[in-house]
Parts: structure tokens; sequence; C-alpha cells
């Protein structure tokens, strides 16, 4: 059996692969008070920024492998992207695999996007919120924990405010470990949802996203599903804090996370109705961008292109090229 290769996109180096999608990318670690992060960024080259865009991938996953691919076509259009692993993720401080307190780890990566957000280059800038998956359920906690007028809008790619019947943890497993004084919360036992739950489509991008060497390929831990049940359930009884524009895409086929979470955020948010948008996709996955067959993906993010170029557009560009 052949080694993986050593990017997603195969054996080119990452300077001349990055060269040749006409952006440029950087790498380097974050101290917080709560640990140290891998951040990121993808700036475009030969042409004037319109906005920066802070994304935030999801469960399992990391900013280094298929997740570039989305940060890298954000920023062919215009725009300058940050990521950041999230604790337990990819290069970040933690055990992999999990994350015992949600908000913690929003706030996190918070203080790194914060940071730049309101550095001399971007604070006269819109500036949106990107978050795919549990990724999306983090980026609502960001916003939640943000102070008002920070952010331009929200963009979420299937996120996880709804988890499917499938996806949905035992009550009783969670009650069990839970039982044990906290000794189990780091334990890798819990049933995996994503077992033949529909989350990526195309069977040759799977075969990609699999090979992720940063990818977590353990059981749920029983602290990360526990935290992901508290925290869905506290955005669906939040939702209507929200108050600037955002878009949301979602696949009406998603296994993990369910649609109906697009849908209440989309009918709860205080947001004005003309800058609410909610894309249903019929019969596609949970990973819309990096799951799908390129015809559909490239629809996704044709939408998302369509709707974040009007926004900042709407905002106003201040700054120029780099």
């Amino acid at each position: 059996m052949s080694p993986p290769p050593p990017f997603y996109w195969g054996e080119t180096p990452e300077d001349e692969y990055y060269k040749s999608q006409n952006v440029r990318n950087s790498k380097s670690y974050y101290k917080t008070p709560n640990a140290k992060i891998f951040t990121q960024s993808w700036l475009p080259l030969n042409q004037p920024i319109k906005a920066v865009v802070f994304m935030t991938h999801g469960y399992r996953s990391d900013s280094s492998w298929c997740f570039q691919e989305i940060c890298i076509a954000y920023a062919n259009w215009g725009y300058a992207v940050y990521a950041a692993d999230l604790i337990g993720h990819g290069r970040s401080d933690g055990l992999h695999g999990y994350i015992g307190d949600m908000d913690k780890a929003a706030a996190t990566a918070l203080s790194y996007y914060g940071s730049v957000r309101q550095s001399e280059q971007y604070r006269n800038m819109p500036a949106f919120l990107f978050g795919q998956s549990m990724g999306g359920m983090v980026t609502m906690l960001m916003y939640l924990q943000s102070d008002p007028g920070m952010w331009s809008g929200l963009i979420f790619s299937a996120p996880l405010f709804v988890l499917t019947k499938g996806a949905t943890p035992s009550k009783m497993h969670l009650t069990m470990y839970g039982l044990l004084f906290g000794l189990a919360d780091t334990w890798a036992v819990m049933p995996d949802p994503r077992r033949g739950a529909k989350a990526l489509r195309d069977v040759e991008k799977k075969k990609i996203v699999e090979m992720n060497p940063k990818l977590y390929l353990g059981k749920p831990r029983v602290g990360t599903l526990r935290e992901i049940v508290r925290v869905t359930n506290y955005l669906q009884n939040n939702f209507e804090k929200v108050k600037v524009p955002f878009f949301t895409a979602h696949g009406t086929s998603d296994g993990l996370a369910s649609y109906r979470g697009s849908e209440m955020l989309y009918e709860k948010a205080a947001t004005a109705k003309e800058d609410k948008c909610l894309k249903l996709y019929d019969g596609m996955y949970h990973s819309l961008i990096n799951g799908e067959p390129d015809e559909a993906a490239n629809r996704v993010l044709a939408d998302m292109k369509a709707w974040i170029d009007e926004k900042a557009q709407k905002f106003g560009t201040k700054v120029s090229g780099n």
C-alpha cells in the first residue's frame, strides 16, 4: 500500500502550490491564557482585500488538510482568511479529540481572531466568522462572546446546531460515565455517530479526507459529546440573540447535523429579514464542499461568494491590496 500524499492536493511543495493558487500562506502558534494554538492565514496575491474572514473547522479535523480548500477559495475571491486549530485538534494544545469545555475552546480561538480583527490592518474592514459543522457551533459561541459591532456577518456550512437522531449520543451512556466524577470525561468510549452516517458523498474525496495525518480517528470522548449535547441545546435557546447578517448552507440528507438547526437559526434570529440567507441543498450530505462531487460543491461555493461579496460591498472596503 503506497503512503498517503504529503498534502491533500498531492506532492507539489506548499509554496509552489499556494503560488499557483494566487495566495500566500503563513503559519504560526498563538499563546492564549488557555492554550497554545496553531494558526494559519491565506492572503490573496495581486488583488485588493475586500474583507477578512475567520474560519473554524469541524470535529476530528484541522486547518491544514482539506479544510484549506475552502480557505483558498475565499482568498481567491479577494478575502484575507485566518484559521486556528481548535483545542484538542490538529497542532493545537490539548488531548486529541477532546473538548471538555466548548465555551473555553471558543474563547481560545476568539482571542486570536480578535487580535487579528482589531489589528491596524483590519480594524476598519468588514470581518466575518465562518464555521463548518462543529466549528459552526463554536463560531456561534464566539459571536455570542464578542462585543457588539465586532463582526459584520456569520457564514455557516452544515452547522451543528441540532444533532440528527442517528448522531445523538445515548443519554444512558452520558449519565453512566458522568457518575464517575469526571474520571471518564476524556475516555474514548462513546459510539461513533459517523459510522454509516451520510457525511461525505463523493467516494474519492472521502478517501482523501481520511488520509489527513492529523485526523482524530478514535471513538468520541465522553466530555466532547457531553459538551456537544449541552451547547446545541444552549444555542437553540439563544438564536434570537443573533442580530448580524448571516448565510447558512445545509444539505437535506446530512446524517450528522440536522438541517433543522439552520432552519431554526433562520426563523429565530433577530437579524433583519433581508440580511438572513438560508440555502438548503436537496440530497446533499454533511460535508458540502470537501465531500460532495465538484459540481455540487461549486454550487455551494458560488452561493457563498455571491452572499459575502454583496455584504462586503455593503459594509465598504477601506483597505487596498497587500
